[in-house]
């Protein structure tokens, strides 16, 4: 998994800090964004192998980042893990839609992130 580029995306900065901290001492490259905005821009310009987004964030949701990153070629085949609270359901339409490779529900360890992250790698590189 070395040299796997994930972004974080979260507007809480302590969750950020102990997933990115989780995937760099696992070998991965982390960029890391407070918003979707920011993060779009990110993705343009990182092209990660998967993205790790909250669903709830101020500027642009994660919802809204998925939709746009759909929108670009660039952009377009990156899978997105969502991180939502707990009554923040995302229904299997959307998660359909947007191509959500996976949700997980706050709070989570760092490790089910971690492995989370490489089941979604190892999917999409095997598709």
């Amino acid at each position: 998994m070395a040299d796997k580029k994930v972004l974080v995306v979260d507007d809480e900065i302590h969750i950020v800090q102990v997933v990115a901290i989780k995937l760099r001492n696992n070998g991965y490259q982390v960029f890391t964004a407070e918003n979707g905005a920011e993060a779009l821009e990110l993705a343009g310009r990182e092209k990660p192998d998967v993205i790790i987004s909250d669903f709830q964030m101020p500027v642009m949701t994660g919802l809204e980042l998925a939709e746009n990153l759909r929108k670009h070629s660039e952009t377009a085949d990156i899978p997105v893990v969502m991180l939502t609270a707990r009554g923040f359901a995302i229904d299997d339409t959307q998660r359909e839609t947007l191509r959500i490779a996976a949700c997980l529900s706050k709070p989570f360890s760092p490790r089910e992130v971690l492995q989370c992250i490489e089941e979604v790698i190892s999917h999409s590189t095997a598709a």
